[in-house]
């Protein structure tokens, strides 16, 4: 019996090992942590005789290496027991790899970028579901991609996000449709330079029959037709400022497609952009490449007109949570990056009182901190990054900033300050990872959905 060793016991971890096992092959499974819930998985996964090892690392110099090596989103590509195992001949792939594997005779729209891809996959999967399509989203959303090739009832379309990590580990995968949302430096402390940032998203789509760009991402639009020739491109500012002859732009509140270069055929309008509930611009960019992924697959217009109606937005991206004495409490806890954090002060009412901070990353803060600025009552810092960002604050010549560590301390406070500067809004958008405090962002935004649901209760 073949072997195989999968490391990470995440949810892909666990959809990977259980796909192999299905497919005969002897698993390992290995996770370098050894918490509680660790320990229950491991039991679990025993009984479907799937051996897990925690506290663990594979070691590559003993006698019984493995065949195959599946590697989980979160592993960076480049740890030394993954280049070993490549040095030594060892197939080492990731989850997302091995998923394609088991689903390439399935169309698939694959949806990466810096920012934006949450929301994007969500819009496609709905827009694709409401058309009677079983499209689940999975990969970095939703399900683990292996999740979707061991259900019992195959997908008809493959919806997934995927990361600069998992492309990296997925050299075959080449979708039907391929969605790139916008491109800011982010997660360098993995990728080093934006160039190699750059190239690992573009070897995605150069693998895509059909690809979709955001035309109003800056760094996208400098690249234009030079780069991807045969591109569908999208502008919310209206066709004038559309790249190239073919693509999905805005006017006069509708989302038109134009696929010619003649005048013989009119433009099309396909759906009300007011149809859509989410604030902000960049909803609308989102929206615009959701319904070029739909047109591009053959769905029809009412089916897209019903699901972008429907759409009751993403959890933890500019989320409304509740609303207390006329003060909205916003979690866009996904704003994990200075550039999405600029996008969530930009599309609420100001003045904001803000909660901001967690585990830093490296980037250019400048627009985020002219947002504040701009917009922002109070900042409240919380997590790792509170002392370097009061700091920033000070440089940048805003004073009125207090560390307060904890989101339970930044909940009360905020309302608080809210009160005083007579601000409509509260907004956890912390431009930070959340592995200071949390063991990921959708952690970070329940504990704050939960603080103010209680805060309002006790009010």
């Amino acid at each position: 019996m073949p072997k195989a060793h999968v490391i990470g016991l995440g949810k892909s971890g666990v959809a990977a090992a259980r796909l192999l096992k299905r497919q005969g092959w002897q698993v390992v499974l290995s996770d370098r942590n050894t918490t509680e819930n660790l320990r229950q998985q491991q039991q679990e996964l025993a009984a479907e005789q799937i051996a897990v090892e925690l506290g663990y690392s594979l070691d590559l110099n003993s006698s019984d290496v493995p065949q195959l090596i599946v590697v989980s989103p979160g592993v960076p590509w480049d740890i030394p027991v993954l280049v070993q195992a490549r040095e030594l001949g060892i197939e080492t792939i990731g989850e997302m790899e091995l998923a394609w594997r088991h689903l390439q005779s399935i169309p698939w729209v694959a949806i990466t970028g810096t920012n934006g891809k949450t929301t994007t996959t969500s819009l496609i999967a709905a827009i694709f579901q409401t058309a009677g399509f079983n499209a689940p989203a999975c990969g970095n959303i939703g399900y683990a991609a292996c999740e979707v090739a061991l259900s019992s009832k195959p997908p008809e379309w493959v919806i997934a996000e995927i990361s600069s990590y998992q492309i990296e580990s997925s050299n075959s995968v080449k979708p039907r449709i391929g969605v790139w949302t916008t491109f800011t430096p982010d997660h360098l402390s993995r990728h080093k330079t934006l160039d190699n940032y750059y190239n690992i998203k573009a070897q995605l789509l150069r693998q895509c029959e059909i690809q979709v760009f955001n035309g109003d991402d800056t760094y996208l639009n400098k690249l234009g037709l030079s780069h991807w020739p045969d591109a569908y491109w999208t502008s919310v500012k209206g066709k004038d400022y559309l790249i190239g002859e073919k693509g999905y732009y805005i006017e006069d509140d509708w989302v038109v497609e134009t696929l010619h270069a003649t005048s013989l055929q009119k433009d099309e309008p396909i759906v009300k952009v007011s149809a859509l509930r989410m604030v902000g611009e960049h909803n609308q960019q989102n929206l615009l490449m959701s319904v070029a992924a739909a047109r591009l697959a053959g769905i029809d217009k009412t089916a897209i007109s019903r699901a972008i109606s429907e759409f009751p937005g993403v959890p933890h991206r500019l989320e409304h949570i509740c609303n207390w004495e006329g003060i909205d409490f916003i979690n866009d806890s996904k704003a994990t990056n200075y550039d999405a954090a600029e996008v969530g002060l930009a599309s609420v009412k100001s003045p904001v009182i803000l909660i901001a901070g967690g585990e830093a990353k490296a980037g250019d803060d400048t627009g985020w901190m002219a947002q504040i600025k701009a917009k922002a009552a109070a900042v409240l810092l919380i997590g790792n990054a509170a002392p370097a960002f009061a700091q920033r604050l000070q440089e940048v010549g805003y004073a009125n900033y207090e560390i307060v560590e904890t989101m339970d301390r930044a909940v009360s406070k905020s309302a608080e300050l809210a009160k005083q500067y007579q601000a409509p809004v509260v907004l956890l958008s912390p431009a930070c990872a959340s592995f200071d405090q949390y063991p990921n962002f959708e952690v970070r935004g329940d504990h704050f959905r939960q603080l103010c649901l209680e805060w309002v209760g006790k009010s």
